[in-house]
């Protein structure tokens, strides 16, 4: 039996950064194995697209391979997230740390660029999400990373999310207070 993945066609419209090209595609995502190229100025950039979740957080990430005009300061790795910088983004240190974890295991920080449109959830389930989104992504890009990311347990989706609340319960599971009489 095989097994076909679901596609759907979207017609995107970025809002450029300031002194970045406007950029308008219409492309294909299908989800986790996705190589396309985008146009930039006529020129094509090739990237791995895949979707990370956690509750209720859906992240769409494309990572490129960084080129040596991309300019890093420190040991970051480049990521934007919804047009702003990870940093900025996730201002909680120990959630920018969950993001960059997949590239951290890798050894590989300045080694790719990735940008992420993460809707949904919390902060805390959005920043799971992008770390999902960034391990799929890698296993795209080279399949030897597999190994790492697997036993590291980036590449398992976590399936917890909050359990429905029951009639005549306060919330999922507590009960009202119980009366003799």
């Amino acid at each position: 039996m095989v097994k076909t993945k679901k596609e759907t066609t979207k017609k995107l419209k970025e809002k450029p950064l300031k002194g970045s090209p406007e950029i308008s595609t219409v492309e294909t995502i299908v989800e986790g194995s996705v190589e396309e190229a985008k146009e930039v100025n006529g020129k094509k950039e090739k990237y791995f697209q895949a979707v990370g979740r956690r509750k209720e957080s859906v992240a769409i990430t494309r990572l490129y391979t960084k080129k040596s005009t991309d300019i890093i300061e420190g040991d970051y790795a480049l990521i934007t997230v919804n047009d702003k910088d990870y940093r900025n983004y996730f201002t909680d240190k120990t959630l920018q740390a969950i993001v960059e974890s997949s590239l951290r295991k890798l050894k590989s920080t300045n080694r790719f660029k990735a940008t992420v449109r993460v809707r949904g959830g919390g902060i805390s389930g959005q920043a799971d999400a992008v770390k999902h989104g960034l391990s799929r992504a890698l296993v795209l890009f080279d399949l030897n990373f597999r190994k790492k990311l697997k036993k590291s347990g980036f590449l398992t989706r976590d399936p917890r999310v909050k359990e429905r609340r029951k009639y005549g319960l306060k919330k999922a599971r507590k009960a009202p207070a119980w009366s003799k009489r």
